[in-house]
């Protein structure tokens, strides 16, 4: 019977009891990030994360969380609608929501054998990266997809809208 993405948002404590399901056990891939517009990019990243394991679980920032970390303007969309997005995904198995800065408690918690993170972070500053190698498992920082980044969306997205007729009906929302 099929559930629908919401079934793949899970707080840590019910990941934990899934996973210790024999039934669902097997190689746990960790990673996370806000993933405020998602876009190829992302979609290629997540694709290869999950090739590294059997299950493949996106801790995702609260919006309180990137606020913080982007600044009040952000996030530009829901947390609620990012953890939809990515839940839909397939090879997505399971979103968490963390509010702290780092992933750092919720990777102690759920104990992945596998952590990774994109290009932009090289491996000797993955958060978590102890906890991960002190078991005995592996940290990557995998190249990202040149050409996409959430950033550079925004910026072509605000340029388009400056463009913008001002007697065009189009707002800036009908944009995105």
């Amino acid at each position: 019977m099929f559930k629908g993405p919401w079934a793949k948002l899970v707080t840590a404590q019910q990941l934990l009891e899934i996973t210790n399901d024999t039934c669902a056990s097997g190689t746990k891939v960790f990673t996370n990030g806000c993933f405020e517009l998602l876009h190829r990019g992302h979609v290629d990243y997540l694709l290869r994360c999950k090739e590294l394991g059997d299950l493949l679980i996106v801790g995702l920032n609260t919006d309180e969380s990137v606020r913080r970390l982007k600044g009040e303007n952000r996030p530009v969309t829901r947390e609620q609608d990012r953890a939809f997005i990515l839940a839909a995904l397939e090879c997505v198995d399971f979103v968490v929501f963390f509010s702290e800065d780092d992933p750092l408690q919720l990777i102690q918690v759920i104990q992945p054998e596998v952590l990774v993170k994109g290009g932009d972070w090289p491996e000797e500053r993955i958060v978590g990266r102890e906890v991960v190698h002190h078991r005995g498992g592996w940290v990557y920082s995998l190249p990202l997809l040149e050409g996409y980044s959430t950033t550079g969306l925004m910026h072509r997205i605000s340029a388009s809208a400056a463009r913008q007729d001002p007697h065009n009906s189009l707002n800036n929302a009908d944009m995105l």
